[in-house]
Protein backbone atom coordinates (compact mmCIF):
# COMPACT_ATOMS: atom_id res chain seq x y z
CA UNK A 1 0.00 0.00 0.00
CA UNK A 2 1.23 3.46 -0.84
CA UNK A 3 0.53 6.07 1.85
CA UNK A 4 0.32 9.59 0.55
CA UNK A 5 1.61 12.23 2.92
CA UNK A 6 1.57 15.95 2.55
CA UNK A 7 4.84 17.61 1.86
CA UNK A 8 6.35 20.75 3.38
CA UNK A 9 4.74 22.87 0.65
CA UNK A 10 1.28 21.68 1.71
CA UNK A 11 2.01 22.44 5.35
CA UNK A 12 3.23 25.92 4.44
CA UNK A 13 0.15 26.58 2.30
CA UNK A 14 -2.15 25.44 5.09
CA UNK A 15 -0.27 27.55 7.64
CA UNK A 16 -0.42 30.54 5.31
CA UNK A 17 -4.18 30.24 4.90
CA UNK A 18 -4.78 29.73 8.63
CA UNK A 19 -2.50 32.63 9.49
CA UNK A 20 -4.33 34.91 7.05
CA UNK A 21 -7.72 33.94 8.49
CA UNK A 22 -6.47 34.52 12.05
CA UNK A 23 -5.06 37.90 11.06
CA UNK A 24 -8.32 38.88 9.38
CA UNK A 25 -10.29 37.93 12.49
CA UNK A 26 -7.94 39.95 14.67
CA UNK A 27 -8.52 43.00 12.49
CA UNK A 28 -12.30 42.49 12.67
CA UNK A 29 -12.32 42.16 16.45
CA UNK A 30 -10.04 45.11 17.18
CA UNK A 31 -11.87 47.25 14.63
CA UNK A 32 -15.20 46.43 16.25
CA UNK A 33 -13.95 47.71 19.58
CA UNK A 34 -12.34 50.79 18.01
CA UNK A 35 -15.48 51.71 16.08
CA UNK A 36 -17.55 51.55 19.27
CA UNK A 37 -15.01 53.62 21.17
CA UNK A 38 -14.11 56.28 18.58
CA UNK A 39 -16.90 56.02 16.01
CA UNK A 40 -16.73 54.85 12.41
CA UNK A 41 -15.82 58.25 11.01
CA UNK A 42 -13.27 58.77 13.78
CA UNK A 43 -11.42 55.54 13.02
CA UNK A 44 -9.04 55.73 10.09
CA UNK A 45 -7.45 52.73 8.41
CA UNK A 46 -4.05 53.55 9.93
CA UNK A 47 -5.51 53.49 13.44
CA UNK A 48 -7.49 50.32 12.79
CA UNK A 49 -4.44 48.49 11.52
CA UNK A 50 -2.23 49.79 14.33
CA UNK A 51 -4.76 48.41 16.82
CA UNK A 52 -4.30 45.00 15.21
CA UNK A 53 -0.51 45.36 15.27
CA UNK A 54 -0.28 45.62 11.48
CA UNK A 55 0.76 48.13 8.86
CA UNK A 56 -1.53 49.96 6.45
CA UNK A 57 -0.24 47.94 3.55
CA UNK A 58 -1.79 44.75 4.92
CA UNK A 59 -5.32 46.16 4.95
CA UNK A 60 -6.24 45.49 1.32
CA UNK A 61 -5.08 41.90 1.53
CA UNK A 62 -8.11 41.31 3.76
CA UNK A 63 -10.77 43.91 2.86
CA UNK A 64 -11.83 45.71 -0.29
CA UNK A 65 -12.52 48.97 1.53
CA UNK A 66 -13.11 50.47 4.94
CA UNK A 67 -16.84 50.00 4.44
CA UNK A 68 -16.23 46.31 3.79
CA UNK A 69 -14.51 46.12 7.18
CA UNK A 70 -17.30 48.12 8.85
CA UNK A 71 -19.98 45.77 7.51
CA UNK A 72 -17.96 42.72 8.53
CA UNK A 73 -17.16 44.05 12.00
CA UNK A 74 -20.77 45.02 12.70
CA UNK A 75 -21.97 41.57 11.64
CA UNK A 76 -19.29 39.93 13.78
CA UNK A 77 -20.25 42.01 16.82
CA UNK A 78 -23.94 41.17 16.44
CA UNK A 79 -23.18 37.49 15.93
CA UNK A 80 -21.28 37.47 19.21
CA UNK A 81 -24.18 39.26 20.88
CA UNK A 82 -26.60 36.65 19.54
CA UNK A 83 -24.45 33.83 20.94
CA UNK A 84 -24.34 35.52 24.34
CA UNK A 85 -28.11 35.92 24.41
CA UNK A 86 -28.59 32.28 23.47
CA UNK A 87 -26.78 31.30 26.68
CA UNK A 88 -29.25 33.21 28.86
CA UNK A 89 -31.89 31.28 30.81
CA UNK A 90 -35.19 30.66 28.99
CA UNK A 91 -38.52 32.20 29.90
CA UNK A 92 -39.38 35.40 31.75
CA UNK A 93 -36.26 35.21 33.91
CA UNK A 94 -34.05 35.23 30.85
CA UNK A 95 -35.90 38.16 29.30
CA UNK A 96 -35.45 40.23 32.45
CA UNK A 97 -31.78 39.26 32.65
CA UNK A 98 -31.22 40.50 29.09
CA UNK A 99 -33.02 43.79 29.72
CA UNK A 100 -31.24 44.48 33.00
CA UNK A 101 -27.81 43.70 31.54
CA UNK A 102 -28.41 45.95 28.55
CA UNK A 103 -29.71 48.84 30.64
CA UNK A 104 -26.96 48.60 33.23
CA UNK A 105 -24.37 51.21 34.21
CA UNK A 106 -21.68 48.68 33.26
CA UNK A 107 -22.93 48.51 29.66
CA UNK A 108 -23.36 52.26 29.49
CA UNK A 109 -19.87 52.96 30.82
CA UNK A 110 -18.03 50.47 28.58
CA UNK A 111 -19.18 51.16 25.03
CA UNK A 112 -16.27 49.38 23.34
CA UNK A 113 -17.29 46.10 24.99
CA UNK A 114 -21.02 46.64 24.50
CA UNK A 115 -23.71 46.63 21.85
CA UNK A 116 -22.80 48.10 18.45
CA UNK A 117 -26.30 49.53 18.09
CA UNK A 118 -25.98 51.68 21.21
CA UNK A 119 -22.56 52.91 20.08
CA UNK A 120 -22.97 53.21 16.31
CA UNK A 121 -26.61 53.30 15.25
CA UNK A 122 -26.58 56.87 13.96
CA UNK A 123 -23.44 56.24 11.90
CA UNK A 124 -24.70 52.90 10.56
CA UNK A 125 -27.79 54.74 9.34
CA UNK A 126 -25.52 56.95 7.22
CA UNK A 127 -23.50 54.05 5.79
CA UNK A 128 -24.02 52.55 2.37
CA UNK A 129 -26.49 49.81 1.55
CA UNK A 130 -24.05 46.88 2.08
CA UNK A 131 -23.34 47.91 5.68
CA UNK A 132 -26.97 48.66 6.44
CA UNK A 133 -28.02 45.32 4.94
CA UNK A 134 -25.41 43.46 6.97
CA UNK A 135 -26.67 45.24 10.08
CA UNK A 136 -30.32 44.52 9.26
CA UNK A 137 -29.74 40.81 8.63
CA UNK A 138 -27.70 40.35 11.80
CA UNK A 139 -30.02 42.39 13.99
CA UNK A 140 -33.17 40.62 12.81
CA UNK A 141 -31.60 37.26 13.65
CA UNK A 142 -31.21 38.48 17.24
CA UNK A 143 -34.69 39.99 17.35
CA UNK A 144 -36.28 36.80 16.03
CA UNK A 145 -34.50 34.78 18.73
CA UNK A 146 -35.81 37.22 21.33
CA UNK A 147 -39.32 37.14 19.86
CA UNK A 148 -39.28 33.35 20.13
CA UNK A 149 -38.86 33.73 23.89
CA UNK A 150 -42.04 35.79 24.10
CA UNK A 151 -44.14 33.96 21.53
CA UNK A 152 -42.65 30.50 20.96
CA UNK A 153 -45.63 29.38 18.86
CA UNK A 154 -45.65 32.47 16.63
CA UNK A 155 -42.42 34.50 16.91
CA UNK A 156 -43.28 36.70 13.93
CA UNK A 157 -46.26 38.11 15.81
CA UNK A 158 -43.92 39.58 18.43
CA UNK A 159 -41.21 40.85 16.06
CA UNK A 160 -42.40 44.47 15.86
CA UNK A 161 -42.86 44.68 19.63
CA UNK A 162 -39.37 43.32 20.22
CA UNK A 163 -37.89 45.79 17.73
CA UNK A 164 -39.66 48.70 19.42
CA UNK A 165 -38.40 47.62 22.86
CA UNK A 166 -34.90 47.25 21.44
CA UNK A 167 -35.12 50.77 20.05
CA UNK A 168 -36.24 51.98 23.47
CA UNK A 169 -33.27 50.30 25.15
CA UNK A 170 -30.74 51.57 22.59
CA UNK A 171 -32.02 55.13 22.91
CA UNK A 172 -32.01 54.91 26.70
CA UNK A 173 -28.37 53.83 26.77
CA UNK A 174 -27.39 56.55 24.29
CA UNK A 175 -29.10 59.31 26.29
CA UNK A 176 -27.72 58.00 29.57
CA UNK A 177 -24.21 58.16 28.09
CA UNK A 178 -24.74 61.76 27.00
CA UNK A 179 -26.01 63.12 30.33
CA UNK A 180 -23.50 64.78 32.68
CA UNK A 181 -25.76 64.27 35.70
CA UNK A 182 -24.77 60.78 36.87
CA UNK A 183 -27.74 60.32 39.17
CA UNK A 184 -30.19 61.30 36.43
CA UNK A 185 -28.38 59.01 33.99
CA UNK A 186 -28.72 56.08 36.44
CA UNK A 187 -32.39 56.88 37.09
CA UNK A 188 -32.99 56.90 33.34
CA UNK A 189 -31.60 53.37 33.05
CA UNK A 190 -33.82 52.15 35.87
CA UNK A 191 -36.90 53.70 34.28
CA UNK A 192 -35.89 52.16 30.97
CA UNK A 193 -35.86 48.73 32.60
CA UNK A 194 -39.37 49.24 33.98
CA UNK A 195 -40.66 50.51 30.63
CA UNK A 196 -39.11 47.68 28.62
CA UNK A 197 -40.34 44.95 30.94
CA UNK A 198 -43.84 46.43 31.02
CA UNK A 199 -44.09 46.29 27.23
CA UNK A 200 -42.59 42.80 27.04
CA UNK A 201 -44.86 41.48 29.78
CA UNK A 202 -47.82 42.92 27.91
CA UNK A 203 -46.74 41.13 24.75
CA UNK A 204 -46.33 37.85 26.65
CA UNK A 205 -49.80 38.22 28.17
CA UNK A 206 -51.33 38.83 24.75
CA UNK A 207 -49.85 35.55 23.51
CA UNK A 208 -51.52 33.48 26.24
Amino acid sequence: MIVLTSGPEDHMARYGKEHKLATRQRIIETAGRRFKRSGIDGSGVATLMADAGLTNGAFYAHFESKEDLVATAVSDQLRDQREQLAAVAPGRAGVEQIVRAYLSPEHRDNPEEGCPSAALLDEIGRCGDPTRQAYTDSLLAIMDDFAARLAPHDPQSARTTVLSVYALMVGTVQLSRALTDRRLADDLLEQGIRNALAVLDGESASQE
